[in-house]
């Protein structure tokens, strides 16, 4: 244990230029994890070989260069979902999984439920409503054909059949749903300058930015697509824009409208139903 306290804390050191120093043993934590296929506990208590140590220190460059420890070993665990990412995907992230829980929470007792995810990226909303809900049936479009990709293997990885299609919803965009969700791009560019650089310089632009003068182009997008059909919609939001949007969204007729706010107390998610 006393050898592998020194190189927890060798490699913790070699990081502490680039993270506070919860996150560099927290990402030296990781790549030990990564590496031997045990947990921390285990290591901790009954690793005797720690030659792994000696690989780990391959990694430290690019982690010095900020580039997400999802894109250097290709994975994260979210939701209860080994997924596959690369980097023409978005990492998901905590507050998306509460987007999950909502749907789950709000929409428990309905049996048949055809779902559209817009924007999908890897595909973790639609695979984790999958998973939860295999009498649901569920669809993912992006924009992407990469992106679409990587979510039909992660759905196959995942034991689940999810319709996933490359889709451009500000072309023709026709479908009969239950429930949308999305977390679409919702940053404002003047918002760029506050970001980390693990973000902004390795996540896909096109799936982040906004431009300033519309930050709710996509959910007014698919606001105007679906007003006129019975449907729930689900949206992760930005939550300097969760007024303008709940407004948007009563103006074009949707009615029931909630914001929930994060495990921050931010407000992070908006739900609403069209006329019926």
């Amino acid at each position: 244990m006393t050898d592998i306290k020194s190189q927890i804390t060798n490699l913790k050191s070699q990081l502490a230029s680039a993270y506070p120093p919860d996150e560099a043993e927290a990402l030296v934590w990781w790549m030990a994890e990564e590496l031997t296929g045990l947990s921390r506990t285990q290591l901790q208590i009954g690793c005797k070989d720690t030659t792994f140590f000696a690989n780990m220190q391959k990694f430290i460059p690019s982690l010095l260069k900020f580039e997400p420890i999802q894109y250097i070993f290709g994975h994260t665990l979210w939701c209860g979902l080994d997924l596959k990412l690369t980097p023409a995907t978005l990492i998901p992230r905590p507050e998306t999984a509460e987007l999950v829980e909502r749907i789950n929470e709000q929409m428990a007792n309905e049996q048949t439920v055809n779902v559209l995810d817009i924007g999908t990226g890897s595909g973790c909303i639609a695979i984790a409503l999958k998973k939860r809900h295999p009498e649901w049936q569920v669809t993912g479009i992006d924009i992407s054909a990469e992106a679409v990709e990587v979510a039909k293997e992660n759905a196959r990885c995942s034991g689940v059949e999810v319709d996933f299609r490359t889709a451009d919803i500000f072309d023709d965009f026709n479908g009969d749903f239950d429930i949308v969700v999305s977390n679409p791009p919702y940053i404002r560019e003047s918002e760029k300058s506050s970001m980390r650089r693990n973000v902004l310089d390795y996540e896909p632009h096109s799936a982040l930015f906004v431009p300033d003068n519309d930050p709710l182009l996509f959910y007014r997008r698919i606001a105007a697509l679906f007003r006129q059909r019975p449907v729930n919609l689900f949206f992760e939001i930005n939550e300097a824009c969760s007024s303008e949007l709940s407004a948007m969204l009563a103006g074009s007729g949707y009615t029931d409208i909630r914001i929930s706010n994060d495990i921050y107390g931010k407000p992070r998610i908006i739900q609403a139903r069209s006329a019926r």
